[in-house]
This record gives C-alpha cells, sequence and structure tokens, in this order.
C-alpha cells in the first residue's frame, strides 16, 4: 500500500467507520427499493464529504485529490452507487468555488458543503455524450436573464438536487460558445423526465433535466460567457479519478468477498484455496488492483500540482482503473459461483454498480484516444 501521513491514516479510519455503520448495512435494500438516502448523505456533509476539495473559507475541507482518492476508496466499499454519487456532489461544488464570484461562493456554497441541499451536473445530452462540445442545449440573453431550452440527459440526482450545473450554448462557436449556469429546482420552466430503470446505479436517481423557455438571472453565470467547456473539462479531470477511485474501492470489496468466501469453501475434499488457478484469480485482481491505486494516486498528485501531463494522466488512470474494479467484480461473481448471482451476497450489485463507471465520465474509448491523440499530436 502507498505510504500515507498520520493526517491521511486518521481521515481513512473515520470515513471508513461512517461507510461500515451507515451506509454497508443498508446498500443491498437502498438498491432493491431504489432509494437515495438523502439524510445519510446529510450526514456525511457534517463530516465534510460535501466539499472535499473546498476553500475552507466557506465551509470546505480544503483536502488535496490524493485525499480524495482515499475516501471515495472506502465510500466505495460500502456503495459504489453512493459514492459515485458524493463525487459529482463534489465536483458541483468545486466548479461554483473554483469558477465562481464571491458573493456566488458566498451564496452557494456552503450549503452545499453541508449536503442539505445537493447538486447535480448536467453536461451530457440525448444526441451529445461523448462529443460535448456538439451540445445543443441553448441559452439566450433577454436583459438580465437568459432563456433556457434544452435536454439533458443521465443526471444523476436529478429531482432530488437543489441547484443544477448546466452547461449550455450561448454563440454557434463550438466549444468556444458554450457557458455556465446554475439553475435553481425552482426555476420555473424546468421539470424532470421519469426515473430511469437502470442495470446499476439504484441507490442514486436517474433521470432527464429539461428546460422550457426557464428563466434563468445572468448573474448565475459561472465564469464569462464561452468559459463553460473549459470549465466542463476542469470538472472532468477531477471526476475521472474520483470515478476511478469508485471503482477501486469497489473492486477491492469484491476481491475480499472472493477471498473470504475460497478460504470458507471446500470442493472435492478439499479447500478451494488449494486449487491453484483460484488463487491465481484472486493474485490477478490484487495487483491489477495495486497497479490502478498507484496510477490514481499520480494522477491526483498531477492534478493537485496542476501538472501539464493532468489530463493524460486523469484519462489513463479512470481507464485503468475502472477496467480494473469491474473486472474485479465481475471475477468475484465467477469465483462465488451461483450464490455470487445471489443478490444477498452483495458481489453481482457491485458488479452492476461498477459497469457503469467505464462509461462516465467519458468512456474508456475516449480516455484511449486522449492518451492516444496526445502521442501523435504532441
Amino acid at each position: 500500500m502507498l505510504r500515507i501521513t498520520e493526517d491521511q491514516q486518521a481521515l481513512v479510519e473515520a470515513v471508513r467507520a461512517f461507510a461500515t455503520e451507515r451506509i454497508a448495512p443498508h446498500a443491498l435494500e437502498w438498491d432493491e427499493q431504489k432509494h437515495f438516502p438523502v439524510d445519510v448523505l446529510a450526514e456525511a456533509g457534517e463530516l465534510g464529504l460535501g466539499g472535499i476539495y473546498v476553500d475552507e473559507e466557506h465551509g470546505g475541507a480544503g483536502l488535496e485529490r490524493k485525499d480524495a482518492v482515499l475516501i471515495f476508496e472506502e465510500l466505495s466499499k460500502a456503495d459504489p452507487a453512493l459514492a459515485a454519487y458524493i463525487s459529482i456532489h463534489n465536483m458541483v461544488v468545486w466548479m461554483i468555488d473554483s469558477f465562481g464570484t464571491d458573493e456566488q461562493r458566498a451564496t452557494w456554497v456552503p450549503e452545499l458543503v453541508g449536503m442539505q441541499r445537493l447538486g447535480s451536473y448536467c453536461l451530457t445530452e440525448p444526441g451529445a455524450g461523448s462529443d460535448a462540445a456538439s451540445l445543443a442545449t441553448r441559452a439566450v440573453r433577454d436583459g438580465d436573464d437568459y432563456v433556457l431550452n434544452g435536454v439533458k440527459q443521465f443526471i444523476s440526482g436529478a429531482g432530488a438536487s437543489e441547484y443544477y450545473v448546466v452547461m449550455c450554448r450561448t454563440a454557434d462557436t463550438g466549444a468556444k460558445g458554450i457557458s455556465t449556469l446554475v439553475v435553481h429546482q425552482d426555476t420555473p420552466g424546468l421539470s424532470f423526465g421519469p426515473s430511469e430503470k437502470k442495470m446499476g446505479w439504484n441507490t442514486q436517481p436517474t433521470r432527464q433535466v429539461i428546460f422550457e423557455d426557464a428563466r434563468v438571472p445572468v448573474a448565475n453565470r459561472l465564469g464569462e460567457e464561452g468559459d463553460g467547456f473549459h470549465i466542463a473539462m476542469k470538472g472532468l479531470n477531477g471526476g475521472r479519478i474520483n470515478i476511478g477511485a469508485c471503482s477501486l474501492g469497489g473492486g477491492q470489496a469484491s476481491l475480499e468477498k472472493a477471498t473470504a468466501y475460497l478460504k470458507e469453501r471446500t470442493a472435492f475434499g478439499a479447500p478451494l484455496t488449494t486449487k491453484q488457478s483460484l488463487v491465481f484469480d484472486l493474485a490477478e485482481m490484487d495487483m491489477n488492483l495495486e497497479a490502478a491505486r498507484t496510477l490514481l494516486m499520480r494522477a491526483a498528485d498531477a492534478l493537485d500540482r496542476q501538472d501539464p501531463d493532468t489530463v493524460r494522466l486523469c484519462a489513463m488512470a479512470k481507464k485503468v482503473a475502472t477496467d480494473a474494479g469491474f473486472e474485479a467484480a465481475n471475477t468475484s461473481l465467477q469465483l462465488h459461483g451461483g450464490y455470487g448471482y445471489l443478490h444477498e451476497y452483495g458481489v453481482e450489485k457491485i458488479a452492476r454498480d461498477l459497469r457503469v463507471h467505464q462509461i462516465l465520465e467519458g468512456s474508456n474509448e475516449i480516455m484511449r484516444l486522449i492518451v492516444g491523440r496526445m502521442l501523435v499530436d504532441g
């Protein structure tokens, strides 16, 4: 394991205790009932988990991205879906804290940091997923307001969140024509599609966010007109590290479940741990997760230092960690045999939750494209 400081160890232990006591015992029930535990999120906010790398001036924890990797791994061991939502919420708060005015930060950040008020990030559209620069949601200036029209797709927390950070088009100039608006849930013209029926991530709601002549004050714009694509991409660097850490936690939990199961189970007159091929499976899972952990920490360090290689490393870490996490969950399910397919063992839930991590925050195909382009164009 990577050497961590005493402060980081204390942080890990505190988050582990919270996740073990308040999340893990309920994760399967929440998944089955499609329950979004906003009360537990508020408790997480009290621990400082709603503004992990937000400035302390407005109530944030003021931690580094390396600390966030440790936090999200621990949370995801208990429930990858809920951990992933907390990651998204943190990205929303970080965007406001990083790109908002002093007045915007003072107004919105303290509410969001405590997770009494939740945030959602609205980038993806029905016709614009990986190609974010082609988004069509449009904001037209009308006096002191923008009139906002469009549909956002696959939005985590939609309907439960109070604030929506929305990427929208203010000019027909490609990526340079995108701006960022903060939209409150009570805005007339804002509505939501039905809850999506999903393979996993049932612990958090996913819905369309629909804008029909929604009037949003110009004062709710983050940065200048045209800054939106830059803000979105900056946010995705951290989001990719966090979702990788969530995959790491789910994969680690899967490895631990598989190891315990093989120790307990006997077949053909001997423990399963005497079967070399099965022990090799455990070793492969462990090596891949450890490699992913190391790369995530390297990428997080690059982001903390604003290293020129940050984009490449974040893309690499996201792909490697999300692949390693899902493969660990899938292998653990196989090693459990028929029991792995049963809900009560918890392995199939982890596999369902981690599968989407290879798609969101930029699909893993896009991560390969980013890395490849930087090799060719660099």
